[in-house]
């Protein structure tokens, strides 16, 4: 159970019902999971969802690798609500569900593509080391190119205040489903 339900769609301020609408007209189609919880700070959800939308549909990286750190972030943060919404994405844009479920489960994943591999790699030393090394930094942007680098930043930033949200307020999936992980 939530430890905190979206404002009542009768009860918002003007301010907040223009930013549902705009949630609920986009690609996303439907405002729940964070969004919705944001939707009590209309300035917070208004800035956050412009911020999603570009990581999601706007970035430089392919879906497949946009999808890929965002599971990485999910698994990190043990975000059940991420995983769930993510999961069948990142596997439709191409991403092997081997792969996918590695991560979940905290193993090493493996890799038959290079610029997996690198997200994966600079995305984890970003939460674990809190930079990256100048090496990996380097193989980052001749994999990826310089772009791509700066919406993967972009991207795991993104999904940290996804995934703490997620967190504090208790959002699971909406199917009542759990998600399990493992480090």
């Amino acid at each position: 159970m939530p430890r905190l339900n979206p404002p009542e769609l009768d009860n918002m301020s003007d301010h907040q019902r223009r930013i549902y609408d705009a949630i609920a007209s986009g690609p996303r189609g439907k405002v729940r999971g964070p969004l919705a919880i944001w939707l009590h700070r209309a300035g917070l959800a208004e800035h956050a969802q412009a911020l999603g939308q570009y990581c999601r549909y706007d970035s430089s990286l392919s879906p497949r690798l946009s999808e890929l750190a965002i599971l990485t972030m999910a698994a990190w943060w043990e975000a059940s609500f991420e995983w769930w919404a993510h999961h069948p994405i990142a596997v439709k844009a191409g991403l092997d569900a081997t792969v996918a479920e590695q991560i979940r489960v905290g193993d090493e994943p493996v890799f038959s593509q290079p610029d997996e591999s690198v997200v994966y790699r600079f995305v984890r030393a970003l939460l674990q080391k809190r930079r990256v090394e100048d090496a990996l930094y380097q193989e980052a942007i001749e994999v990826l190119g310089t772009d791509s680098v700066v919406d993967l930043v972009g991207v795991a930033g993104y999904y940290t205040l996804i995934s703490m949200t997620i967190n504090v307020f208790d959002i699971g999936p909406p199917d009542g489903s759990t998600v399990s992980f493992a480090r």
